[in-house]
């Protein structure tokens, strides 16, 4: 028996059309269209996520964990090594100052409004200059390993804020 294209179907039951709700009595799903009566839940716009039925809800019973650090510095984390491929693939000038627009431009620096950190992670050869917001180590030897510079802004002395003024004037109070 040889089977035609228009002949091809379903089985019987495989497809089965979705219930109409509040379409009539004899439909089996009328008046109150399976929502019961009255109440909350039977109005249109409801959503009780997380509520249990008053009974202590998961997102409460499971303990708090860690904290959000308001003074944390945001930095979008960039490798070496995809600097490298980026340069391999000449969508970064190597004549220039690779800074955080550069990066961002290329599409590796994803966020990050305090700037750019370089991470040593995978091979670098490439002679560069960075002018970025933070290094580590390892990738400012590599860098430097390879001829290039990373240049970081000046970290702010301790001594020039409120609290040092404030320190002052305690001690000449003191003498």
């Amino acid at each position: 028996m040889t089977i035609k294209l228009n002949e091809l179907s379903d089985n019987k039951g495989a497809r089965k059309g979705r219930m109409r709700v509040g379409r009539g009595i004899g439909s089996g799903k009328g008046k109150t269209a399976g929502r019961g009566q009255k109440g909350q839940k039977a109005r249109s716009g409801v959503a009780i996520n997380g509520f249990e039925g008053g009974q202590m809800p998961l997102h409460m019973r499971i303990p708090k964990r860690g904290f959000n650090n308001i003074f944390g510095k945001d930095f979008a984390i960039v490798n070496l090594g995809m600097i490298q491929k980026l340069i391999d693939a000449k969508k970064l000038d190597a004549k220039a100052v690779i800074d955080h627009a550069a990066l961002k431009a290329a599409g590796v620096a994803r966020g990050g409004k305090d700037g750019v950190r370089l991470l040593a992670k995978g091979d670098f050869t490439a002679k560069l200059n960075f002018a970025v917001a933070g290094a580590s180590k390892g990738a400012i030897e590599a860098v430097e390993k390879a001829g290039g510079k990373v240049e970081l802004p000046e970290a702010k002395p301790e001594g020039d804020g409120k609290k040092a003024k404030r320190k002052a004037a305690a001690a000449a109070k003191k003498n």
